[in-house]
């Protein structure tokens, strides 16, 4: 008796050389749809219509030392240690004829302060010698000076040139993660989920709301859910409430 033949898979058809192979559109991180988030900062700009960052500054060379100082610091500390230091030296030459000793002096309350005086001083000698003393408006313009990272230059971007950046602190790092609305191992993955997620209209201010409220609102140790304006949409396992703060504009915050 003739056993039956076994069936054999037919072949899988090949793609013909040169095909391209369709690139799959980016994995969604954030667990917000597109209108949630359109609420969330729209709350945010009736809360805060002109946030301002809290470091003080008279100018952008003395907003970049400022962010490069505020490095493992609180901006109060570096706001106590830079009022004296920008009185005398509010450009890059004068910040490097005041030189490395005396910058330091004026630091000294600031944590790592020898490594950032010398930061300055080295920052100071680049921005003369490749930019004409001027502040650079590009990113990788900046972050090639010492001492500058993504970060640093992100806030420079924004606050001093108006450019729409991320820039991702421990504050929005933490909210990135913990509402889910973007997150993210680095700084660099929460980055990007925001700017992908956020509406264009809000990007402008979107990196101050949100370290703001991170800084007064969804604290590190315990959220005041209470006082949360997002407190109905946000998707927190540690949320304490379900019901938003009244939306009101608020005063500054204190320095």
């Amino acid at each position: 008796m003739q056993k039956p033949k076994r069936k054999t898979a037919a072949p899988a058809a090949r793609k013909p050389a040169g095909a391209k192979r369709v690139a799959r559109p980016p994995k969604r991180r954030s667990r917000y749809t597109a209108a949630e988030v359109h609420e969330i900062f729209r709350r945010f700009s009736v809360q805060r219509p002109e946030p301002k960052g809290e470091l003080e500054h008279v100018n952008a060379f003395t907003l970049l030392v400022a962010v490069v100082l505020s490095a493992q610091a609180t901006d109060a500390g570096v706001n106590k240690a830079t009022r004296a230091l920008f009185e005398v030296a509010d450009t890059p030459q004068k910040m490097l004829a005041l030189g490395e000793q005396r910058v330091g002096e004026t630091i000294k309350t600031i944590g790592l302060w020898r490594n950032k005086a010398k930061n300055v001083i080295a920052l100071s000698e680049a921005l003369i010698r490749d930019h004409g003393g001027e502040v650079p408006d590009d990113r990788d313009a900046l972050t090639k000076l010492p001492g500058v990272g993504r970060k640093t230059a992100n806030v420079v971007l924004n606050m001093a040139f108006g450019q729409p950046t991320m820039a991702v602190d421990t504050h929005i790092l933490r909210i990135g993660n913990r509402l889910g609305l973007a997150p993210g191992k680095t700084p660099e993955a929460v980055e990007d989920e925001l700017v992908r997620i956020i509406p264009q209209e809000y990007m402008r201010h979107a990196h101050h709301w949100l370290i703001l409220h991170g800084r007064y609102v969804c604290k590190a140790r315990k959220p005041d859910c209470g006082a949360c304006v997002i407190a109905d949409i946000c998707k927190a396992a540690e949320k304490t409430s379900g019901i938003p703060a009244p939306l009101v504009e608020l005063a500054a915050e204190p320095g």
